[in-house]
């Protein structure tokens, strides 16, 4: 009766030997892919104020350059693309052209706070149109001291809303000397 304590010491280790060991082991469970995202639904178009103070900035930001003989320019957009809209003096005729991207429009509508004012758009560089306004003209200085912004838009080309900085009036400035 003494090997029955043995027994039920060594029982157990003596049967986990008789047990054969896998040859290969179990297949891994197939990794669960997850389930494909559902398509982005188009953003819907923003529906704009009446208002054109209230609507959106254009993204970008000015960037001012001086040039020789004294005049400068500006240009408005994102960092590392074309500008969607410049600004340049030419002394020699003292006048200020507002360039922006497109190439359709035959009259544009300028907005600011204080004036509005229609003109017509001439082709300039390849896929751009221009404005030429003389620089002692106060719609300069309409466009400069606009609350914030003013709108370019007409021709079938997107709408730009821009903000109203330095860089427009040190064009202007410029111009005028």
């Amino acid at each position: 009766m003494r090997s029955f304590p043995l027994l039920a010491i060594a029982g157990p280790a003596i049967l986990a030997g008789c047990v054969p060991a896998p040859s290969t082991p179990p297949p891994a469970a197939a990794p669960r892919s997850a389930p494909a995202p559902a398509p982005a639904a188009p953003r819907p178009t923003p529906t704009l104020s009446a208002d054109w103070r209230d609507w959106p900035l254009t993204a970008g930001d000015w960037r001012y350059r001086a040039e020789p003989g004294g005049g400068g320019g500006a240009s408005f957009g994102v960092a590392g693309s074309l500008p969607v809209l410049r600004l340049r003096c030419d002394r020699v005729t003292r006048r200020v052209t507002i360039v922006r991207t497109g190439t359709t429009a035959s009259t544009l509508t300028l907005r600011t706070t204080s004036a509005v004012r229609a003109m017509p758009a001439v082709p300039d560089a390849p896929g751009t149109i221009a404005l030429s306004i003389a620089a002692n003209d106060s719609f300069l200085d309409a466009i400069g001291y606009s609350r914030g912004r003013f709108v370019i838009e007409g021709g079938g080309l997107p709408t730009l809303v821009i903000p109203a900085w330095p860089e427009i009036l040190r064009v202007v400035e410029d111009c005028r000397k």
